[in-house]
């Protein structure tokens, strides 16, 4: 038993130490755990930042490495391996400026050093390339003129002067290669090929009378340009595309097919294709020289010489294949030859185009300058080809009796044609240029005939709107060129009533379906001519009108100076018709002119019947002097009628003037009732029936009686009479 509570005694002292020992590891040991744990952390932050500075210390060191060694190879002219230096330096400064923590104003400073680096080697190979590449230009500033071009050189450095072999040159591929590793090769080449294009290319495709000379001499190969006797004002494709294939080739074997550094580890080589990197650089500016300068003139003017313009389209393929082959090219077809092959379609761009400014031009030119077309003038156009078998009408094999159904009665040969007259000969080169072109159609291809027909169709309506408006101010001053341009609408669309038809089974099948017509257009040029026309005839009215409102309505003529004013204005009214006519004789065909001074004739002479008969007192002398003024209009008046030079012809027209004056028989009454007696004037009237009662109402022949006589039971009866 006590052996038990010993052991008891035991235990519990054991699980006492226990206690203690878990308490005391609780406390101390612990502590001390954390203690070294914070130790460890600080120690592997602290061995962090060590190996950042670390780091930082190796790249500071890589990059001072970089420019110490760039240094070196630039005061060498090792110029790939500086460019590669700073490249290496370059990519230094990048890491270091990626770290947060690196102090700003070093980076700062390193960034300039490099910059500066940069630019100085920048500038010795700006220096070398100028050794290589010499452009020499003429003293003047005028770089822009053929004697400029003639005096511009380009000097490609080939070898080391043998005076300088003491400080060797570096090869032209170090010099180009350090160019790309820096990043600065585009844009040297593009500089380069600016000044090529200007100065050599555009020149070579704008002047047939330069050719381009190639000089080889000890060190140097020139490219320069010689004088040319040619008759040809643009240059043919052909010549243009030899000469720029052999500047090329030389700019290819000298500057731009170049080996590489022997240095330079074939691995870090660039894969640069020089010739076409100037090509990327200079083709598109080139092609579209080509175009405008060069090939745009080189299309026919006519479908006959189209065949020939193949020859072009074969040089143009060879050209740029050539380019292909030098590498300036890649890809598929260019602009170039797209345009070239497009021919069909180019020319009858430009033929559209020459025939609309042709038009034009003719349009603006002077209307005054006339030509005679009478009944059998014929327009000088080539006679028109045979249609195509397979349009001409099928006639069938069947057999008729042959049965004449000519009628008796023909009509005069030149019943549908336009009548004797002058018309502007500017119109007339028109119309020609109208037949012209739709010939040009009837041997050109669908696409072409076309835009040939409906550029003439525009011609047209080009006239509507330009002759009216350019011409206004003329046509609304001059009565001679109101009456051309009246024939000349009248010219074009008699030829429009026809034009179409003469060409329907000649042009393109496409427009042989109703669609190659003209006659839509007649009623807008006959409109045209007769508004141009009437508005003048308007002026000329009012003109007329207006001198006899100076007559002072022909009252009180046994004033002297009333009967003085109203002669001087029957003078001035006779002597506008006669000047009138005069302007408008051989001018306007013989129906319209005598229509025409009719109207204006009839106008004068129903304002002096109205004046007349609106008289309420008509003493002995007034009506003497009236009977003298009318005398006067009835004696010159028909001399206005002169449609023709020759005056033994017109008497037929002074003759027929009751024709073409609608009151001129009234004016013959008027005149007789002046001078009559209340008997005669009875006589004349004849109950209603007479000649009297034809011109005049029986109103107005009762207000003349009552002015003309007194009031007397004769006058009386006589009014009686008038019903």
């Amino acid at each position: 038993m006590q052996n038990a509570q010993d052991l008891v005694t035991q235990v519990d002292k054991l699980s006492t130490d226990i206690d203690l020992l878990k308490s005391r590891i609780e406390s101390e040991v612990r502590r001390d755990l954390h203690v070294s744990t914070a130790e460890f952390t600080d120690l592997k932050q602290q061995l962090e930042r060590d190996s950042v500075v670390l780091n930082l210390l190796k790249q500071l060191q890589e990059f001072s490495t970089g420019i110490e060694d760039y240094n070196c190879a630039l005061t060498e002219k090792k110029y790939i391996s500086a460019a590669q230096h700073l490249e290496e330096a370059q990519k230094c400064l990048k890491l270091l400026k990626s770290r947060k923590c690196f102090d700003l104003k070093m980076l700062k400073s390193l960034s300039m050093e490099l910059t500066i680096q940069k630019q100085n080697i920048l500038y010795h190979l700006g220096e070398e390339w100028q050794k290589l590449i010499v452009w020499k230009f003429p003293p003047s500033k005028d770089t822009g003129s053929l004697e400029s071009y003639l005096q511009t050189e380009l000097h490609l450095c080939t070898e080391q002067p043998s005076e300088d072999k003491t400080v060797p040159r570096p090869p032209v591929s170090s010099i180009l290669l350090a160019f790309s590793i820096l990043g600065e090769l585009h844009i040297k080449l593009k500089s380069f090929g600016q000044m090529l294009l200007k100065h050599i290319l555009r020149p070579l495709a704008s002047y047939s009378s330069i050719h381009v000379v190639i000089e080889n001499q000890p060190n140097t190969v020139i490219i320069r340009f010689d004088s040319l006797m040619t008759d040809l004002e643009h240059p043919s494709p052909s010549k243009v595309f030899t000469e720029i294939q052999m500047v090329l080739e030389v700019l290819q074997k000298q500057l731009l097919d170049l080996p590489l550094d022997p240095d330079l580890e074939s691995e870090k080589a660039p894969a640069i294709v020089l010739a076409e990197m100037l090509g990327d650089v200079i083709w598109e500016d080139l092609s579209e020289c080509l175009i405008k300068n060069c090939l745009v003139y080189s299309i026919p003017t006519n479908s006959s010489k189209l065949q020939q313009y193949e020859e072009i389209i074969q040089s143009t393929e060879e050209f740029e294949n050539a380019l292909k082959e030098m590498k300036f090219l890649k890809g598929d077809t260019t602009d170039l030859l797209k345009y070239a092959r497009n021919i069909n379609s180019h020319f009858a761009n430009k033929k559209c185009q020459d025939v609309i400014v042709t038009a034009r031009n003719l349009m603006t030119s002077e209307i005054h300058n006339t030509v005679k077309i009478t009944p059998d003038s014929k327009l000088s156009v080539p006679d028109l080809p045979s249609p195509d078998e397979d349009n001409k009408l099928k006639v069938s094999t069947i057999q008729y009796h042959e049965v004449n159904l000519e009628p008796k009665n023909t009509l005069d040969q030149h019943s549908f044609s336009l009548p004797t007259c002058r018309i502007s000969e500017s119109v007339k080169k028109l119309m020609e240029l109208a037949y012209q072109t739709l010939l040009e159609a009837t041997t050109s291809s669908d696409q072409c005939a076309v835009q040939l027909f409906y550029s003439v169709r525009n011609i047209f309506h080009l006239f509507h709107d330009v002759v009216p408006t350019y011409h206004k101010e003329n046509l609304q001053k001059l009565p001679q060129l109101a009456a051309i341009h009246h024939n000349n609408c009248m010219y074009i669309a008699h030829h429009l009533l026809t034009l179409g038809h003469q060409f329907r089974l000649r042009i393109a099948p496409i427009l042989c379906d109703g669609t190659a017509t003209f006659v839509d257009l007649v009623p807008g040029f006959r409109r045209l001519g007769t508004e141009c026309f009437l508005a003048q005839m308007r002026a000329q009215k009012g003109e007329l009108l207006e001198r006899l409102s100076s007559a002072r309505s022909f009252s009180n003529m046994d004033d002297e100076e009333n009967y003085s004013a109203a002669t001087k204005a029957v003078r001035q009214v006779l002597h506008q018709l006669k000047r009138l006519g005069i302007v408008w004789q051989d001018v306007l065909p013989v129906n319209i002119y005598c229509k025409a001074m009719g109207t204006l004739l009839n106008t004068a002479i129903s304002e002096i019947i109205g004046k007349i008969t609106a008289l309420e007192d008509i003493s002995t002398e007034d009506g003497d002097r009236l009977y003298s003024l009318c005398k006067i209009v009835m004696d010159e008046g028909p001399q206005v009628f002169a449609p023709l030079s020759e005056e033994r012809k017109n008497k037929k027209y002074q003759e027929e003037v009751p024709v073409y004056v609608a009151k001129w028989m009234s004016f013959k009454e008027l005149m007789v009732i002046l001078q009559a007696n209340l008997q005669e004037i009875g006589d004349r009237w004849a109950d209603g029936k007479g000649p009297l009662a034809t011109a005049f109402s029986s109103s107005e022949v009762k207000a003349l009686i009552r002015a003309l006589f007194q009031n007397t039971e004769r006058r009386a009866a006589a009014l009686a009479k008038i019903k």
